[in-house]
C-alpha cells in the first residue's frame, strides 16, 4: 500500500509558494489516491492535471499500481480544515451541531478551531409586547459539530 505520508510530502512540495492549500488525502486499501486541494478563489482544473503529473512523476507504478484522483474540495461539501473556514467569512453557512439541530447563518469570525455564526433569532426585548429579530451569535468548536458548509443560494 502507498504511505499516505509520502503522498502528503509530494503535495505540501507542489503547493509550495502557491495560494493553494491541501484539504484531504485518502489512500485506501487497493491503492486509490483521492487530493481534495482548495483555493479562495476556486479551483481550476488545469492546477489539478498538473499536481496529478506532479504526484505521478514522483510514484513509480512499476513498485506499486494505484488509481489517482486530484480534484477541488467541492463547493457545497462540508469543511475540513480552518482555511476553508476562513475563505467563507461573510458567507451564509449551514452547521449541523452534535445534537442534530441545523443552523442557518453567517460565518462571522474564526478562531482557532472555533467559529462564530451570527442567526437571526427571535429575541424578547423588555418593553416590547412581542419577539424582534436580532442577530445573535453562536460559537462552536470545528471538531465538535458534524459539519459546516457553505449555503448555495439560486
Amino acid at each position: 500500500m502507498i504511505d499516505k505520508k509520502i503522498v502528503e510530502e509530494l503535495v505540501n512540495q507542489w503547493l509550495e509558494g502557491k495560494e493553494y492549500f491541501l484539504v484531504d488525502i485518502d489512500v485506501n486499501a487497493s491503492d486509490k489516491i483521492v487530493v481534495e486541494i482548495d483555493h479562495a478563489d476556486g479551483v481550476w482544473i488545469e492546477d489539478c492535471v498538473e499536481l496529478s503529473r506532479f504526484i505521478e512523476s514522483h510514484l513509480s507504478r512499476d513498485d506499486e499500481d494505484y488509481e489517482l484522483e486530484v480534484g477541488s474540495a467541492g463547493l457545497g461539501q462540508p469543511f475540513k480544515v480552518e482555511q476553508q473556514y476562513l475563505n467563507f467569512i461573510g458567507k451564509e453557512v449551514e452547521v449541523l451541531t452534535a445534537d442534530g439541530k441545523k443552523i442557518k447563518g453567517v460565518l462571522k469570525a474564526v478562531d482557532g478551531r472555533k467559529f462564530t455564526v451570527s442567526v437571526q433569532e427571535k429575541v424578547k426585548v423588555e418593553g416590547k409586547k412581542r419577539p424582534v429579530l436580532q442577530d445573535v451569535d453562536h460559537e462552536y468548536c470545528m471538531d465538535e459539530v458534524k459539519y459546516c458548509k457553505y449555503l448555495i443560494k439560486f
